[in-house]
């Protein structure tokens, strides 16, 4: 006879049916993570990644039971009603998969058996009996999803509708014995299939897999192994048109796939194909190709470097809180804290320039702080901007006056604070469509104004003038190879440039569509001291053909001697302006300009932030280093002097040439600059 243990046991088993054939996929989904195509193909023939996969996914529905049933079928109503429960089914349909290589979208269908197979927690009867009820619904289930690669990797999340059509509906009731009366004889387990079943159930499902390649290019056909993980929430998941029981589930699998690709070109019969007949030399004297590489002399020097001051404080999206980037002290601290000592604790890396500028920037506050404590009667006014309103603004600008009066003991009083809902000199403009997030960002700051002329530039005055400029002693610029492509504007669609050494190994540049670039000496001789280069400009004319010509150059990497001083300057730009402003124009001319000198030269590079075209912030950043030299020249022509030569350069958002990141707002607002060097001519010479 069997005792009322064995039935909860029995009914507790019946709960996992398929925990056999679940851990058989499991197994098999590891074994298949394991094998790795360790056999490439002998020759170069490589195949693209597949856009299309087929193949099946198999997992364990781990299903969760809320609500209530009583009614089981026409004929039976228990009397105790069953509350709550879970239970583990199975899950394997084949599937269909579109994701284009080169997206990061693409769409999947998947058609098969899908059970929600379960069993409700225990109850007890007015008769003191215990009584279990195991449901075993099953459908055939059609799930389209949306798939999204959020970061073009392996790694993808779906989501889509879950059309299921209900293909069993069959329930277990099972009524123990009363434990008073352990030799009663047990009641038979009533079978049947619940009535008031829906046909068909609509819901929604929400997942994420990651792909494993078992195959790699060097096979058309190409396998892949996807576990994945998925949730399908309770809504439209209610199995009955009676009563309150729904169902939510957890998905947990694998996938198999496989794909075709299509043959990639081997890197020779490339070569061969790239001599048609519209490859030809240039002989039309209206392009003409220009190299200039400075011989620079091979030892180290120091350059005095002016840096300007951004008298903002930008702040995090969402937040009224200094953000951690900048450099904070304690009272303790302060104490030991130099503007001019700045330049013992500046970098020493490749990126020296920027991350000297920055290190100088970031230390804003403090400065501001060193400056005010050094000069009693100077005041400031801390104007905050938000796009939430002057409330939040002014929250910013009390943020930055609590760190100045506690850590630097400020007076109070002699910091004013404000709040706007926009700058003065906004970013964002009405009706603006474009790179939104960038220009929010760049408009939440806290701008520090003032009127005390300790604080300020030489030459200026008023609130919204520039800070007095930080100079430091650091490293110099790389030098610049010059490429002068005249007519590639006019002539050319674009044009790129192959630079190789020696060994012919080939560094690729480009594609530009103006006439003259500049690429740092560094970027092309990366860890050598010197090297002898053959450049090839390639240009794609108008009229499609392929233009293409050669010359030679000998690069040395910028170094000069330790005796000698050059100094460098930077000018500032408000966001998409080019012209100086007249503070800067008084700078320029009576500070910068008088410290050329005699037959020196003057090298201007021009730069921008990321936001806007490309092309639009090339002419930009050119249009602001002619407005530096314009300025300088005018200077030097009423002093009578004719000996400077200048070298212009424009660089726009060049990634590999722009002084500083594009990640915060102040990155960006540094990026909009020009930068002046002052070279002595026996550097030159040399």
């Amino acid at each position: 006879m069997k005792t009322n243990n064995m039935y909860i046991q029995e009914s507790r088993l019946a709960r996992f049916p398929y925990a056999k054939s679940i851990k058989s996929v499991i197994l098999c989904a590891f074994i298949l993570m394991g094998i790795q195509s360790s056999i490439q193909a002998q020759d170069s023939i490589r195949y693209t990644k597949p856009s299309w996969f087929f193949g099946v996914a198999a997992g364990g529905n781990i299903n969760f039971y809320r609500g209530s049933t009583q009614k089981l079928d026409g004929g039976l109503t228990v009397p105790t009603t069953f509350q709550d429960g879970s239970g583990v089914g199975l899950f394997v349909a084949p599937l269909i998969e579109y994701r284009p290589a080169t997206s990061r979208f693409g769409i999947m269908l998947q058609v098969g058996y899908d059970n929600r197979r379960g069993a409700f927690n225990s109850v007890n009867t007015p008769c003191n009996c215990p009584a279990d009820l195991i449901s075993d619904l099953s459908y055939l289930t059609v799930e389209p999803s949306l798939r999204v690669a959020p970061f073009k990797s392996n790694f993808y999340m779906y989501a889509g509708p879950r059309l299921a059509f209900n293909l069993s509906k069959g329930y277990n009731y099972q009524l123990g014995i009363n434990p008073a009366y352990p030799n009663q004889a047990p009641t038979a387990a009533v079978e049947g299939d619940f009535s008031d079943i829906r046909s068909n159930l609509i819901s929604m499902q929400i997942g994420a897999g990651y792909d494993i390649p078992l195959s790699s290019q060097y096979h058309k056909t190409q396998w892949v192994l996807s576990p994945f993980v998925s949730f399908q929430p309770y809504f439209g998941q209610d199995p009955r048109t009676i009563e309150t029981w729904n169902v939510t589930t957890l998905r947990v699998g694998a996938a198999l796939k496989l794909g075709s690709g299509h043959k990639i070109e081997s890197r020779k019969a490339k070569e061969v194909a790239v001599i048609p007949e519209k490859v030809i030399i240039i002989a039309d004297p209206k392009y003409t190709f220009t190299v200039v590489a400075p011989e620079n002399v091979q030892t180290d020097h120091q350059v005095k470097e002016v840096f300007p001051l951004r008298n903002y404080v930008y702040f995090d999206l969402g937040s009224d809180k200094v953000p951690s980037r900048y450099v904070t002290l304690t009272k303790g601290q302060v104490k030991d804290f130099r503007e001019d000592e700045l330049s013992m604790t500046m970098p020493k890396n490749g990126e020296g320039r920027s991350g000297r500028q920055m290190k100088v920037y970031y230390n804003v506050l403090n400065i501001v702080g060193e400056r005010m404590v050094n000069n009693p009667s100077a005041t400031i006014v801390l104007v905050g901007s938000s796009e939430q309103g002057p409330k939040d603004g002014r929250a910013m600008a009390e943020s930055v006056k609590q760190y100045l009066v506690t850590v630097f003991v400020i007076a109070p009083s002699r910091i004013t604070t404000d709040g706007r809902d926009k700058p003065i000199i906004p970013g964002m403009q009405n009706g603006g469509t474009k790179e939104l997030v960038l220009l929010r960002e760049g408009d939440r700051r806290v701008s520090i104004e003032t009127e005390s002329q300790a604080l300020l530039m030489e030459f200026q005055s008023g609130r919204d003038a520039s800070f007095k400029p930080v100079e430091i002693t650091s490293a110099p610029l790389d030098s610049n190879v010059s490429i002068d492509v005249k007519g590639a504007n006019a002539g050319f669609v674009s044009w790129t440039l192959e630079v190789a050494d020696e060994s012919g190994k080939i560094q690729n540049y480009g594609p530009y569509t103006q006439d003259e670039v500049s690429i740092p000496g560094k970027t092309i001789l990366g860890n050598r001291a010197q090297g002898d280069y053959k450049l090839t400009m390639v240009g794609k004319a108008k009229n499609g053909n392929t233009l293409r010509k050669e010359t030679t150059a000998h690069i040395v990497l910028w170094k000069t001697p330790v005796t000698e001083t050059g100094t460098r300057f930077s000018i500032l730009y408000e966001f998409n302006k080019s012209k100086a402003i007249k503070m800067y124009e008084k700078y320029l001319t009576n500070v910068v300009t008088p410290k050329i000198p005699k037959n020196g030269t003057v090298i201007i590079h021009g730069h921008t932030d990321v936001i806007g075209g490309e092309e639009y912030n090339q002419r930009l950043s050119l249009a602001r280093a002619n407005d530096v030299q314009d300025i300088m020249k005018d200077a030097l022509a009423k002093a009578g002097r004719k000996d400077v030569t200048f070298e212009v350069t424009g660089l726009g958002e060049d990634l590999k040439t722009s002084p500083f990141e594009n990640k915060f707002a102040e990155q960006r607002s540094y990026n909009r600059t020009v930068i002046i060097d002052i070279v002595p001519q026996k550097l030159v010479s040399k």
